[in-house]
């Protein structure tokens, strides 16, 4: 019935070619135009709901407290050995923003009132203040104690309005080098209270306390959030890029972080190494194709249906209106890479039948004409295409189980496309090639175009000693594969699971790059050390840069304030929380809110005063009233740690923590979490640790989890039909867990070599390696089909095995060689994840062909003198 079956269907493939080139030509069109009428737009995996208390905590958080929301870049001035708190060096910075607020384009995305802060501004308030006093005919004495803060006084005090940018740069320009060295002594004695920021927060976490020299400091830029102001994110992104180019003008060691410089440089890196590699991939895939077929129209052919299997699956995106997103990635690169093989496997069992080498109608010919060639060389092979195809599908689209809609459009478009390749590459691919065969056939064009591994050549008896080794040493062979394995399983218990979107930010570009000419010379990539350098000596800001905790409870205990003081003074600086210079951990509660407005604010200090029984700081009773006055003194600083209801009553705190930039989400999240537990120790509240990385990671490892099992349910599936196949079709079940093993195997490597190589399995790379599977399915079943077709016509085992890895495995070994060359040469990208997809992708293609290749005819084997004896 299957002969029967695949017979008719080349049949009517030989007879009706022109008809189904029109048709699938006319379907093709009408697909692909749904990549220009379509919807496509761009998404994010994190965008999938996960719910969870810590999704549930942040949203409370936004819902009830004055956060701070803006975006914020930071502008880093650093002179290794030298001293940037110099006049000079702070005038420079303050004509900086100046020149900012003076460029339209900019000055249109920065927030209203504090658009800029660093420490240049708190000198220039202090040189201002100074200078109003002394006009005001106040002694120098008083005028400096005000100015400093000094008997608990602001140091604006008197002023009816903060000072303009120009008036601050006025008031420096004229102050003496001595002066700015007299305020920054006085501002940064660890015992003064300055009004506004605190000027050591712009300074590095290794400054040295009451000193007046500094390495490095920082000027926060904050600019108005997309989401609730009429910017774009474009444009705050775009003006994050100019203050950049205005900084590199006026400082010599200068650097601006913020997403928009992470979107420049990961955009330009991704050119760059399209512009250095796709020559390279093209020119090498075009090669090795050409090796592969040694026949220019064969590669044409080939390339033509590549490019239709493309426009299918952009045109199918485009109708059902998927958003592209990184999880996405892997999906044409697997069509592209199954393209390859079915057109090798349809073209050499083609070549086998014309030159008389494949003999499956029972007779033997020197050589055949093309459309009985075609006949005979479909009828062999699409079978295998067909269960290839349909058990892959099918595997992929098993997928769509998942809650999260990334997933689910991964299955859809994998699933869709790989339908795709099997009806480009079963029909009109064949078609295709009949016709230009008959062409050639009539003009006298003798084609002689033998198989891949087929004849007496070299890599002849490269495959046939495959098939020899297989007789001789079976166990052998798949106690080796299975050794490799357990050695992988081993290593993959070690393998990082974590994300880090550090891992992303693109590298500079290797020496060898660097001589390149002109048009593919790679820019320059600063942004990643930049990361490190601001996560090890500054805290980081913006939005989800920051953990946070959101306690809920009894909040006005005093012993909450208790464990807030203690776990911000013994939390591990070796962790990824923040500390500054004082040694404590960079947290903002409302035990620091009520020291910082205590310093300024006698009635909010004597009220603590009173009801300080262990000299701490902090109020050991009667907490809500000191919280009162809190509110009453300092409204927007409390607002931002408590939430007061309308009844007055205090309903939860809030506690941001500054972590590194450059750390894992997972190892933050970790952090955060035991600061939360210690708070809930000593403390009868409950605290839920939140915030940017925390929520990065419940949806990371939510994602991870989701696509692990979808990988498990894969492999299920494919695993359920392949043993329902071949038990319907030839009553042999045994024969798709055999088939299915070496992809396992092939699995089970890659894994372990990740984890040698110290590639994390995670969100991202968990999609690669589902080509993995996508590709060892392949090839696996064409081995195994060729096998049982082979063993139909042949009485001995070694003519079968010889025939078919020949066969089959000379258009594998063509496959894997162009996909993996082809691909893998991605590795050379100067972007991370492309690296990452390079060598993943890669490893698969080649690892999947050796199972193949080596385990799969072992187990083929054993089971056939298995076999025997039990018959």
């Amino acid at each position: 019935m299957k002969r029967e079956l695949t017979s008719r269907y080349a049949e009517v493939l030989a007879s009706r070619s022109k008809l189904i080139i029109a048709l699938l030509l006319v379907i093709s069109a009408v697909v692909g135009a749904g990549a220009v009428i379509g919807t496509t737009s761009e998404g994010e995996i994190g965008q999938a709901g996960i719910d969870s208390p810590e999704q549930a905590a942040l949203d409370r958080i936004e819902a009830t407290y004055e956060t701070d929301d803006a975006v914020v870049a930071q502008v880093v001035v650093r002179d290794d050995g030298g001293d940037v708190l110099t006049r000079e060096s702070l005038l420079k910075s303050l004509r900086l923003q100046q020149e900012i607020r003076g460029n339209e384009s900019i000055n249109a995305t920065l927030r209203d009132g504090t658009g800029m802060v660093g420490i240049e501004n708190v000198v220039a308030n202090i040189a201002y203040a100074h200078e109003q006093s002394e006009r005001a005919n106040t002694s120098g004495a008083n005028a400096s104690s005000r100015a400093t803060g000094g008997n608990n006084t602001s140091a604006a005090q008197g002023q009816s309005s903060a000072p303009t940018l120009d008036q601050q740069i006025a008031a420096l320009e004229s102050s003496s080098d001595e002066q700015v060295e007299t305020y920054l002594s006085r501002i940064l004695d660890p015992d003064a209270s300055v009004s506004g920021s605190d000027p050591t927060e712009f300074l590095p976490t290794n400054y040295e306390p009451g000193t007046t020299q500094a390495d490095a400091r920082t000027t926060l830029v904050f600019q108005q959030n997309p989401r609730g102001s009429a910017t774009t994110t474009p444009a705050v992104n775009d003006a994050q890029v100019a203050i950049d180019s205005l900084v590199e003008n006026r400082f010599a060691d200068a650097f601006v972080f913020g997403q928009g410089i992470i979107d420049e440089e990961s955009s330009q890196a991704i050119g760059d190494s399209f512009t250095i590699i796709t020559p390279v991939a093209i020119v090498l895939l075009l090669m090795v194709l050409t090796i592969a077929y040694r026949d220019l129209v064969d590669v044409l052919v080939s390339v033509f249906g590549v490019g239709v299997v493309i426009v299918w699956h952009a045109g199918i995106q485009g109708w059902l209106g998927i958003p592209s997103n990184s999880t996405l990635i892997a999906v044409p690169f697997l069509l592209i890479g199954l393209s390859i093989d079915y057109s090798l496997h349809v073209v050499m069992r083609y070549r086998e039948a014309r030159e008389g080498t494949l003999d499956t109608d029972d007779e033997t010919v020197d050589r055949r004409d093309p459309t009985t060639a075609m006949r005979v060389g479909i009828a062999g092979v699409v079978l295998a295409l067909a269960t290839a195809a349909f058990s892959t599908a099918v595997g992929f689209l098993s997928n769509y189980v998942s809650p999260l809609e990334s997933i689910q459009d991964f299955a859809i478009l994998s699933g869709v496309g790989i339908v795709a390749i099997f009806v480009v590459f079963a029909a009109l691919v064949p078609a295709i090639k009949l016709e230009l065969e008959r062409f050639f056939d009539r003009r006298g064009r003798d084609r002689h175009n033998p198989a891949v591994g087929v004849g007496s050549g070299g890599l002849s008896r490269l495959l046939s000693g495959t098939a020899a080794l297989a007789r001789r040493a079976p166990i052998a062979v798949i106690v080796i594969a299975l050794v490799l394995a357990s050695a992988g399983a081993y290593g993959a218990t070690d393998i990082d699971t974590e994300f880090n979107q550090a891992d992303f930010l693109p590298q500079d570009a290797p020496a060898w790059m660097e001589s390149l000419p002109g048009p593919f010379a790679p820019g320059d990539y600063d942004v990643s050390q930049n990361l490190d350098y601001l996560s090890d000596n500054f805290r980081q800001r913006g939005q989800g840069a920051e953990g946070q905790i959101l306690i809920r409870g009894n909040v006005t205990a005093p012993a909450l304030l208790t464990a807030i003081d203690d776990v911000t003074q013994n939390t591990n600086s070796s962790g990824t929380i923040v500390a500054g210079s004082d040694g404590r951990a960079a947290i903002e509660s409302p035990a620091s809110v009520l020291r910082s407005v205590a310093a300024q604010n006698e009635t909010v200090a004597d009220a603590i005063e009173v009801r300080d029984t262990d000299g701490d700081g902090l109020p050991d009773r009667d907490t809500a009233a000191v919280y009162d006055l809190l509110f009453e003194a300092a409204p927007d600083q409390a607002s931002s740690v408590l939430y007061r209801a309308d009844n007055g009553s205090y309903q939860s705190a809030r506690l941001t923590v500054g972590v590194q930039g450059n750390a894992s989400a997972q190892s933050v999240t970790g952090d955060v979490r035991g600061v939360a537990s210690a708070i809930e120790g000593d403390a009868p509240v409950r605290a839920i640790a939140t915030g940017g990385p925390v929520i990065t990671a419940v949806v990371q490892s939510g994602l991870f989890e989701t696509l692990v099992e979808g990988f498990a349910i894969t492999l299920g599936v494919i695993l359920a039909l392949l043993v329902g196949l071949y038990w319907w079709r030839n009553r042999t079940p045994g024969l798709g867990v055999v088939t299915l093993v070496p992809v396992v195997i092939a699995l089970v490597w890659l894994l372990g070599t990740m984890a040698v190589l110290d590639i994390p399995f995670n969100s991202e790379t968990v999609v690669i390696t589902s080509l993995a599977i996508g590709l060892g399915v392949d090839y696996s079943i064409h081995v195994s089909e060729r096998f049982v077709d082979e063993r139909a016509r042949h009485d001995s085992l070694t003519d079968t095995l010889s025939t078919a890895l020949t066969g089959t495995g000379g258009a594998l070994l063509g496959s894997a060689v162009t996909t993996a060359s082809g691909f893998g040469v991605l590795a050379l990208a100067l972007s991370p994840p492309l690296q990452r997809f390079g060598i993943v992708t890669g490893l698969s293609i080649v690892y999947a062909f050796v199972a193949c290749m080596t385990v799969l005819p072992c187990l083929l084997v054993i089971r056939e003198r298995l076999l025997t004896r039990l018959a």
